[in-house]
């Protein structure tokens, strides 16, 4: 018989779930709101068989869920996108090319080891050369292609946007405040223009240039008290549209971020980081870290670290066809995905 996967969390839109688990019976749980009856209600029908599990999207399942799921032993594995996701966001509705199943904690949790974070602390990179080798060559597809995560922003000619250089440059990478990410990957709270205004204050001689998440200039993921640009439009250059997080880097000699992906994707370029929070490529001695993460004793390269993240953690499928595919094939879709989108032909 078939394991069963119930899933809880997951919006409506979220039907490629059981491309994922091919080999599982899945069961959607909920569609809105999870209530504690609504959940035990269904704890018969979960202890029924002993392979069910429960599938949670990324911490959006209520507390209880955890709670039960450890008082009954069923397996709990919390679901978010990879780090090669698509062209076009989640909440466009559109597909992923990667998905993370964490038995421990998703990547951008802090609190605790996460699954990402053990391997990062445990795995023996230094006797498996051919994965380093193919994080290298990945890495050097990624940044030719001028790949990202969503790959949504508009090409642009930074020289005309950012004006002659004439100090040194600093890019501050907004987020989504009070996106999960935050909360879990910081123990300090800070909105997007405190994160400014204490970066122009400690380069007080740079020119410091603020891009707000995408999503937010999207009107995407709306949140109530989100700050405003314009509050911080006096002592920086706030992008005021999403250009391609490839182009925003073009000429500076500094990222900061909060936790963002954008700032390893700018190690991989081999620009500075600056980390006020503990995103999951920090601690590892390749970026300069505000939080200090005392499991993180293991010193690793960026090879390393792109190696852990995007070959070994990530599952990668076709998102129409529900193919599996390796790293490499993943990121050759995503580059004729991208090359497709640019040239009006997708």
């Amino acid at each position: 018989m078939r394991p069963t996967v119930f899933l809880i969390g997951f919006k409506p839109w979220k039907t490629f779930m059981p491309r994922w688990l091919p080999e599982s019976r899945v069961i959607r749980c909920v569609t809105g709101v999870l209530s504690l009856p609504d959940f035990l209600r269904r704890i018969p029908q979960i202890l029924r068989g002993s392979s069910s599990s429960i599938c949670v999207w990324s911490y959006s399942a209520p507390w209880y869920v955890e709670f039960l799921c450890r008082s009954y032993s069923v397996p709990l594995v919390r679901v978010e996108d990879g780090f090669l996701r698509s062209v076009g966001f989640g909440s466009e509705q559109t597909p992923p090319l990667s998905l993370c199943f964490a038995e421990k904690a998703l990547y951008f949790d802090a609190t605790v080891e996460s699954d990402l974070e053990h391997i990062l602390q445990t795995y023996d990179f230094k006797n498996n050369p051919e994965l380093i080798g193919r994080a290298r060559r990945g890495i050097s597809t990624f940044v030719w292609s001028r790949l990202s995560k969503y790959n949504a922003g508009r090409a642009t000619d930074v020289q005309v946007l950012y004006g002659p250089k004439t100090k040194r440059r600093i890019l501050v990478v907004g987020q989504i405040e009070g996106d999960m990410s935050m909360i879990k990957g910081m123990t300090r709270r800070m909105t997007n223009n405190d994160f400014v205004r204490e970066v122009v204050g400690e380069n007080p001689d740079a020119q410091v240039i603020y891009k707000p998440h995408p999503e937010a200039l999207k009107g995407l993921r709306r949140r109530p008290r989100q700050s405003n640009p314009n509050e911080v439009r006096d002592i920086c250059l706030v992008l005021d549209e999403d250009i391609a997080l490839a182009d925003a880097f073009e000429t500076v000699d500094r990222v900061y971020t909060m936790t963002s992906l954008s700032g390893f994707e700018a190690l991989i370029r081999g620009i500075p980081v600056t980390c006020f929070g503990s995103p999951f490529y920090s601690g590892w001695g390749v970026t300069e870290d505000r939080e200090h993460c005392p499991r993180r004793t293991a010193r690793r390269s960026v090879e390393e670290i792109f190696a852990a993240a995007y070959v070994l953690y990530p599952r990668y499928r076709h998102p129409i066809s529900g193919e599996p595919l390796e790293f490499e094939g993943a990121l050759d879709l995503l580059q004729r995905m991208v090359a497709d989108e640019r040239s009006g032909t997708a």
